[in-house]
């Protein structure tokens, strides 16, 4: 979408060499993007992996995990899609002829898609997490379905911010010097000019919502400093202390996705700013000049913002970092799973036998009672032995589970 052809009219065939970037500046750009790419293509891949597992011991919830691996899919995309075309024709060859107009179009189209779609992915996430921090008896409705329709509703709020640059960008350019760009039309400079505000309001307005949601998370989790012993009321006395460190990890996460949002898309906004800002009549050669060295310092930390997501994950989770390194390792251990999670479902286990008749549970208590000393051999019942295997009622010595949990060291709240 640059605006380079209005200035083509003004400018030397010689010109144009100029304004290329040297060659040791490109040959810096495409090893610093070439790192980025393979860096953001592990990490991510990595992430949708480790995700799953996590999930599968119990350790990660199933909507957070959803929401984690879309934010990760739409980062890859961002990367795949952007980082070739920009090494290819914002670096080396930047004022060569355009691949066609039909292709412009698709390329601005899914790479603005998939840009908002990372943002607006971490807005969900966090709004997920401020639900059950903030309002835990609520949260039980955005589980399920609706965190796939949620999930759903960011790809297409997407695609329709993204929707008016399929119309109002294009191929054009001056009939001098044989050049055409991908550009912004200049008929539809209207269009083009209110779909990069707006997208611009909507950056502004998840980045503020979520400082927001943040904040209050915090507050709720620090409360007040006088009742503490009234916090820990509603939680066991071995889940308490976890389950605040958990959150506590969840808002450090969102704090760093945020920071990181804010800094990294600074300068790409700006750049998006300056061709909507002045119709292209009006650049004059200073502008362009500013515009183009602009463009490869705001591309590299807007790409880096598709790569920072797994290392603050990382950073964030000692139990997300472990599994990521055994991941890349390809030598997955964490053979144990939660005792939470084995918690509930020894209850969902418990509260269908008490939904028994009373007349058989009954039998059963005056058969024990006569046969105190004979083993029970219905096999509708549990076993003694199979009582005392039970996680939820042997010590730290029997319960095989808790002995891996230590071996591996790996802290048992949810993220």
């Amino acid at each position: 979408m640059d605006p380079e052809y209005e200035i083509a009219q003004e400018m030397r065939a010689e010109d144009w060499r100029d304004l290329e970037q040297p060659l040791p500046v490109k040959i810096l750009l495409t090893v610093l993007y070439s790192l980025i790419l393979l860096t953001g293509i592990v990490g991510n891949g990595v992430t949708i992996r480790v995700t799953q597992v996590l999930q599968s011991k119990g350790y990660l919830q199933k909507n957070v995990t959803d929401h984690m691996v879309s934010l990760a899919c739409s980062d890859l995309l961002v990367l795949l899609i952007g980082l070739p075309v920009e090494l290819y024709s914002a670096v080396w060859f930047p004022f060569s002829p355009s691949s066609g107009n039909l292709a412009c179009k698709v390329y601005n189209f899914l790479f603005e898609a998939c840009s908002y779609a990372t943002i607006l992915n971490v807005a969900t996430l966090s709004f997920e997490r401020y639900v059950a921090i903030c309002h835990p008896f609520r949260y039980k409705s955005l589980s399920g379905s609706r965190t796939v329709k949620l999930i759903v509703f960011v790809w297409i709020t997407s695609a329709a911010v993204a929707l008016p640059l399929l119309f109002a960008t294009g191929t054009e350019g001056p009939g001098s010097h044989n050049l055409t760009f991908c550009t912004n039309l200049s008929s539809r400079w209207v269009m083009y000019r209110s779909s990069i505000f707006g997208a611009f309001i909507l950056y502004v307005l998840v980045l503020v919502s979520v400082g927001i949601m943040v904040k209050n998370m915090i507050a709720v989790l620090q409360g007040p400093k006088e009742p503490s012993a009234k916090k820990e009321v509603f939680l066991p006395k071995h889940q308490s202390s976890k389950a605040m460190a958990s959150r506590k990890q969840t808002i450090l996460f969102l704090g760093l996705i945020v920071g990181t949002l804010a800094v990294c898309w600074i300068p790409n906004q700006i750049r998006r700013l300056m061709t909507a800002a002045l119709p292209k009549t009006s650049w004059t050669t200073p502008y362009f000049k500013a515009y183009l060295y602009l463009h490869p310092v705001a591309d590299t930390f807007f790409y880096l913002s598709s790569v920072l997501n797994p290392f603050l994950y990382n950073l964030s989770s000692r139990q997300f970092r472990q599994v990521f390194l055994q991941v890349l390792r390809c030598h997955l251990t964490i053979e144990h799973v939660n005792r939470r999670t084995l918690a509930g479902k020894a209850a969902a286990a418990n509260s269908t036998r008490s939904a028994r008749p009373l007349v058989l549970r009954s039998f059963r208590r005056a058969r024990a009672t006569s046969e105190e000393e004979k083993p029970v051999s219905l096999t509708t019942f549990q076993s003694p032995g199979a009582a005392a295997s039970c996680p939820l009622n042997s010590d730290d010595s029997s319960n095989p589970d808790r002995s891996a949990t230590q071996r591996h060291n790996v802290d048992e709240s949810e993220i």
